[in-house]
């Protein structure tokens, strides 16, 4: 056997396993996968078939262990699992490896360790003493998946290897520990069924996205390693990422096989992918930007933007493109945020322009401003900057009779024809007050830049027109006034926490791009929209009908603190960012932990108090893996100061992250977007304060913008609880919000 070609995987779950191993065995790993690739048949590898498996190999890894590999062609094989030579040749016939009929992935099962683990009863008890006879013992516990029977759950795609441990399953303890050996798709099946899920949900929600979209050959192995539902890695530095041990290390290398599917799939236009917090679409976004640059041609050029809607993120965003692809990938990726983005665009056609940015509370603070000069006491800051920002900017609106002829959906409050002769005069005044300040908001840029993006479109549009009359000929008349040649400034744009644009962003990217295929791919889920900008992408010349996806696996946050957050959500209902309904159906997760804490306390000194004691009480937790997200900057700099007293470091969450190196981060809920934690605590969540007492005013004034308003104070607070890996605790004082009264029913506060 030639060992120049030989290809060698590693199936997701035995990194796990191989990760357990002491220090050194990791290390001969590393040797040992080189010198197979080099030579499978070395003698120091010892390889040989396994007795009674026509597939199933071992080779030796160092004096102790040995690897398992089944072998799926000539030179072609995968790593199974890595263990001590004592458990590998007794017993074979427990070690099953199949093709799942289902999803055509390779399933690797070791029925020995499964009973040992999960269905093994604990140690028998010391004989008691003798007493008098007892009442009958209870009946046997039902196991918990007796309703569905061994044919519906294999159609579901559970392992059939794994069938009768299924069926003696009792304990939810049990199914946790058969879903850390079992075959992905098998835990993800057993738990939506415990958790209550229907036969038919399952099979839509949790089966189907992963279903093979042919028919199946069970005895095609070949064929299964290159399917989606087979998560494998070739390459040594794969190898040495996935047993990195890190979370995105394992990011780098595994995806689930329907992100796999999508950072692959060729659209024939714009694509969106939807999805809760933690279901990996940032990692989607990254592996999408990777395979669109692996499809371009050689070049020093970046046809590639990744963009998102802060500075912060698309920082995160460079370091971890930077981890996955290297300055290779890099150096044909442009990464900006959006408003840098618009902003340099609006410089670089307007050199002149050098007026200072101001952000949304400043614009509204000039608008109070202008109305008290004027002696306006009729009009709300607020409603007169969300007119001028939604409706005149958003609009592109440049003339009073346009105005009068605007649309004004999801507005709210209707305004006469006079109204609207009233609000165009002050938008006039605003915008002139702005230019004697020498100031501009971020929605004046990213507007501008749309025009400026819009009609460089057009002149591009215009010379194709003219090179197509003249037979594909250029004319070096119509070229740009620069000199060179006018072309879209991108092949492929990718849109991370797409949620959060504005809709002059939408048009100055869709200009940026020319209408092809894979030209657009958008990654966000608008249950954590955190500002104002809602948006129907269709009328903005982005059409994503037909080409939308959702996923719902969560791999950051439990099922029970996921179960919380979703409560806090209630009934609202969510846009798709295209004029239909967004759920959360089939959303879900395989982790497992406490359920959330809630405490009440009599006030906010109080309750920080408690804070302080609890994150003392955590012991070894590093701090910087503990959060503390509260309603207002002020709460967060008494919380800090609080902790400060207890000798406890805070780092404060600033617009460009935590403002140092090391301690509890605290800022308020806008601040956590993109962010993760061990630990999450949320304090004051207290009625007046989430949502703000001046949302709660609005019910009888301004229902429109009062549902708005609430929705949003909504979607941060399930931003905040989703932020939690492990464990997640609640605080208020005095009344709590009413956002919580679905939690606190079924999970009563601590006492103080």
């Amino acid at each position: 056997m030639s060992g120049k070609n030989v290809t060698l995987r590693l199936l997701d779950k035995a990194d796990r396993e191989i990760l357990k191993l002491p220090r050194p065995v990791k290390g001969a790993i590393y040797d040992f996968q080189h010198k197979f690739k080099t030579n499978p048949d070395s003698a120091g590898l010892r390889l040989k078939q396994l007795q009674g498996h026509d597939k199933l190999y071992s080779a030796r890894v160092n004096d102790e262990y040995r690897a398992l590999l089944l072998r799926l062609a000539d030179d072609d094989w995968l790593i199974v699992s890595v263990k001590h030579r004592k458990d590998v040749y007794a017993h074979l016939d427990r070690l099953t490896y199949s093709v799942n009929r289902v999803t055509g992935g390779i399933e690797y099962v070791d029925l020995q360790v499964v009973r040992q683990e999960v269905l093994s009863p604990a140690a028998p008890r010391p004989a008691a003493p003798a007493e008098p006879a007892r009442p009958a013992e209870p009946a046997a516990p039902e196991p918990l998946f007796a309703q569905w029977s061994e044919q519906q759950l294999t159609d579901l795609g559970v392992a059939p290897a794994l069938i009768p441990v299924v069926a003696a399953l009792t304990t939810e303890d049990q199914l946790l520990g058969l879903v850390e050996y079992a075959p992905q798709l098998t835990g993800e099946v057993l738990l939506a069924l415990y958790d209550g899920k229907s036969y038919n949900d399952v099979l839509e929600q949790v089966t189907a996205p992963v279903a093979a979209p042919e028919p199946v050959d069970p005895e095609d192995f070949r064929a299964a390693v290159e399917r989606p539902a087979t998560i494998v890695t070739t390459t040594d530095d794969a190898l040495r990422e996935a047993l990195e041990g890190e979370d995105f290390g394992r990011w780098k290398v595994f995806l689930h096989p329907t992100q796999a599917k999508l950072v692959a799939r060729d659209y024939s236009g714009p694509a969106r992918v939807g999805g809760g917090p933690g279901t990996g679409k940032t990692i989607v976004a990254l592996h999408r930007v990777k395979h669109l640059v692996a499809q371009l041609p050689p070049g020093r050029n970046k046809p590639v933007l990744l963009t998102t809607y802060n500075k912060n993120l698309a920082a995160d965003l460079r370091s971890r493109l930077l981890a996955l692809g290297g300055e290779a990938l890099l150096a044909r990726v442009e990464i900006s945020h959006v408003d840098q983005l618009a902003l340099r665009t609006v410089r670089e056609a307007e050199p002149g322009n050098r007026k200072r940015i101001i952000d949304e509370a400043q614009a509204v603070r000039e608008w109070r401003s202008l109305l008290d000069e004027l002696g306006e006491d009729g009009w709300d800051a607020e409603f007169l900057n969300d007119e001028w920002t939604q409706v005149i900017l958003g609009q592109a609106v440049t003339s009073r009779t346009d105005y009068f002829r605007a649309r004004r959906a999801g507005r709210g409050r209707t305004i006469t024809r006079a109204e609207r002769a009233e609000v165009w005069q002050l938008a006039e005044r605003f915008t002139q007050r702005l230019d004697r300040l020498g100031a501009q908001t971020w929605d004046q840029v990213a507007e501008r830049a749309a025009q400026l993006e819009a009609e460089r479109a057009r002149r591009i549009q215009a010379i194709d027109r003219r090179r197509e009359e003249a037979g594909g000929l250029d004319n070096i008349h119509v070229a740009d006034g620069s000199g060179g040649w006018l072309r879209y400034r991108y092949r492929h744009i990718v849109v991370d926490e797409a949620q959060d644009l504005r809709p002059a962003h939408w048009k100055m990217l869709r200009a940026m791009a020319a209408p092809d295929r894979n030209d657009l791919f958008l990654v966000g889920d608008t249950h954590q929209r955190i500002y104002k900008n809602q948006v129907t992408l269709g009328s903005l010349g982005i059409n994503i009908r037909g080409r939308s996806s959702k996923l719902s696996l969560s791999y950051r946050t439990t099922r029970q603190i996921l179960r919380s957050a979703l409560n806090v959500l209630g009934e609202e209902k969510y846009d798709d960012l295209d004029g239909s309904t967004e759920t959360l159906a089939g959303y879900r997760s395989v982790l497992s932990g406490a359920v959330p804490d809630l405490h009440r306390l009599d006030d906010w000194h109080q309750e920080r108090e408690a804070i302080a004691a609890l994150i003392a009480s955590w012991g070894q937790v590093p701090h910087e893996q503990i959060a503390i997200a509260v309603p207002t900057n002020q709460m967060a700099s008494e919380i800090a100061y609080t902790l400060a007293q207890h000798g406890i470091r805070a780092l404060e969450i600033g617009p460009d992250g935590p403002l140092g190196d090391s301690g509890v981060h605290i800022g308020t809920m806008f601040r956590f977007k993109g962010l993760e934690y061990q630990r999450m605590i949320i304090a004051g969540v207290t009625d007046g304060l989430v949502p703000r007492a001046s949302v709660r005013q609005r019910r009888s004034t301004d229902p429109a913008r009062y549902r708005t308003e609430m929705q949003r104070a909504r979607s941060l607070l399930f931003v905040a609880a989703t932020r939690a890996r492990d464990s997640l605790d609640v605080f208020w004082h005095g009344e709590p919000s009413p956002f919580l009264k679905e939690l606190i029913k079924v999970r009563p506060p601590i006492a103080a």
